[in-house]
């Protein structure tokens, strides 16, 4: 059985799944409508997946956890998918290399869209047969396979920006709304106070993944946490500074990175004229000095706090802040797909725009028990050496995002909207 912490959701609330089921699919085909033929088998750097594999892949997860054990009589699409399209699950069986996704020029994308159509139209066969007996167990493994592919609906366009970004013709994936906000909202403190909090998903309510639970008590100093994200304009200062050039800033692994890879500025920066442009989904665009800084690697973030002298904030003080504010923002929603600048005074931008880097290491919560089948890979195997990021951003569905959800990648990590809020300890 998996772990009921993926999800609370009840047999008898799953009356509008098969529509929700539809419109998650179609939504993915719909973010690769603007690609041409050619961009679809492209992969950059091993950490960046082919566009036609996350179609693929997404299909193999609902056709091996659902159609597989549950629906009588299933076909696959093709038996050799079991071994191209699992991406890291050690107990289902074996997998093409990570790596190695973008030397895959077959199956071809006509019969990657075909497979789809053949999952899709099973699946939609089994979500109707409400009578099964593991009916309660279907609909949590499919409300898991839908938010398993709105992560990979986000990957799809940090993965495309990133193919892009390697053309020296940078190709512009769709014309993006440009922001008419020509300033920044000063910059204040929100004091919280110490005491005892409780974070994490409840045990009863929304879907939320299992590494966000168990809900749980944590005692916590007071703090400060910045209203809003850091802006690329106070970045450059840091730049302007000498900050990739003074390792008293750096964790010795990022000093490393910044002297082996030669890092002088963000990620998807280019530098013209003395002007500073970034590649954007909508090709490139002068840098706008309000907008929040983005795609900068955790030690990126953390030298630049070190040199405010200030700090990130811990997961913790970061959840408990970002769940007394709306669950509304620059989210792939509002069709930006590009950070925005923060306009209104006060607390602001803790969803949408950029992850948030967080000082936590991504460990397990206290009495925290993955599941022991295939699914308790999903997240507790990563737990180790990768840092917590927070609040979704400017391309994460609104409905996928909550205030609980623990995002995670590695310290060096820069091709994900990753962004910068930074705290301080009230002595």
């Amino acid at each position: 059985m998996i772990n009921s912490a993926f999800s609370t959701v009840t047999a008898d609330q799953a009356a509008p799944l098969h529509q929700e089921f539809t419109q998650v699919r179609k939504d993915s085909e719909t973010l690769c409508a603007p690609l041409e033929i050619e961009d679809y088998g492209i992969q950059t750097i091993p950490d960046v997946s082919p566009p036609k594999w996350h179609l693929a892949h997404t299909s193999w997860f609902f056709e091996t956890f659902l159609l597989k054990p549950f629906l009588k009589h299933y076909q696959e699409f093709d038996e050799h998918y079991a071994h191209l399209f699992n991406s890291y699950y050690e107990q289902i069986g074996t997998y093409h290399p990570r790596p190695e996704r973008g030397l895959l020029s077959r199956p071809t994308v006509k019969q990657v869209y075909a497979y789809r159509q053949h999952v899709d139209a099973a699946m939609l066969v089994l979500l109707a047969q409400e009578t099964l007996p593991d009916y309660p167990e279907i609909v949590r493994r499919c409300i898991i396979g839908l938010h398993h592919e709105q992560q990979h609906q986000e990957l799809l366009l940090t993965d495309i920006k990133h193919i892009f970004s390697y053309n020296p013709l940078r190709p512009v994936y769709r014309e993006l709304p440009i922001s008419n906000i020509n300033h920044t909202a000063e910059l204040s403190w929100h004091e919280q106070p110490g005491g005892m909090y409780e974070i994490g998903a409840d045990a009863a309510g929304q879907f939320a993944y299992d590494n966000e639970t168990p809900r749980h008590k944590i005692y916590l100093s007071s703090f400060r946490i910045a209203s809003r994200l850091v802006t690329n304009g106070e970045y450059l200062e840091f730049m302007h500074a000498g900050g990739y050039y003074n390792p008293a800033y750096w964790l010795s692994d990022g000093w490393k990175i910044v002297q082996t890879q030669h890092w002088q500025a963000p990620l998807y920066w280019v530098k013209q004229d003395m002007q500073w442009y970034e590649m954007t989904l909508g090709g490139v665009r002068k840098l706008d000095a309000h907008a929040p800084v983005s795609h900068v690697s955790l030690y990126e973030a953390h030298a630049y706090a070190n040199w405010c002298n200030k700090r990130l904030p811990k997961e913790a003080e970061w959840e408990i802040v970002a769940r007394q504010q709306p669950i509304t923002g620059n989210l792939r929603d509002a069709g930006y797909l590009q950070p925005m600048p923060a306009d209104l005074q006060g607390l602001a931008q803790f969803y949408g725009d950029v992850w948030e880097w967080t000082q936590s290491s991504y460990s397990p919560y206290p009495g925290y028990r993955a599941d022991s089948g295939a699914l308790g890979e999903y997240n507790s195997k990563f737990m180790s050496s990768q840092g917590v990021l927070r609040g979704g951003s400017c391309v994460t569905p609104q409905n996928h995002i909550r205030a609980t959800y623990r995002n995670f990648f590695y310290p060096g990590d820069r091709w994900q909207f990753s962004g910068i809020r930074l705290a301080e300890d009230i002595t």
